[in-house]
C-alpha cells in the first residue's frame, strides 16, 4: 500500500526543487497526491474500509494546507504545480 523506495525516489527526481531538497512544500504534495491516488483505488474496490478513508481525509486535509501554503507564497509554482498533477481543474 505504501510508496516503494523506487517510487518515491522517482517523485523526488521529478519534483524537487533543488539538488539536495527532499522535504519541500513541491514534493510533499507530489507525494501525497500518489498516495491519495492509491488510497482512493483502493476504496474502490473496498467500500467498507472506514479506517482508510479517515486516513485518505487526513491526507487530504494535509495536502490542501500545503497548497495553500505555496499559493500564498509563490502563485506561480502554485499553478505549475498543480497543472503538472493534474489537480484542481
Amino acid at each position: 500500500m505504501a510508496l516503494t523506495q523506487q517510487r518515491k525516489q522517482e517523485i523526488i527526481g521529478e519534483y524537487q526543487v533543488h539538488e539536495t531538497d527532499t522535504g519541500s512544500a513541491d514534493l510533499q504534495v507530489a507525494m501525497l497526491t500518489t498516495r491519495i491516488n492509491q488510497l482512493t483505488e483502493h476504496l474502490r474496490n473496498n467500500k467498507q474500509d472506514h479506517s482508510s478513508r479517515r486516513g485518505l481525509l487526513k491526507m487530504i486535509g494535509r495536502r490542501k494546507r500545503l497548497l495553500a501554503y505555496i499559493q500564498k507564497k509563490d502563485y506561480q509554482r502554485y499553478q505549475k504545480l498543480i497543472a503538472r498533477l493534474g489537480i484542481r481543474r
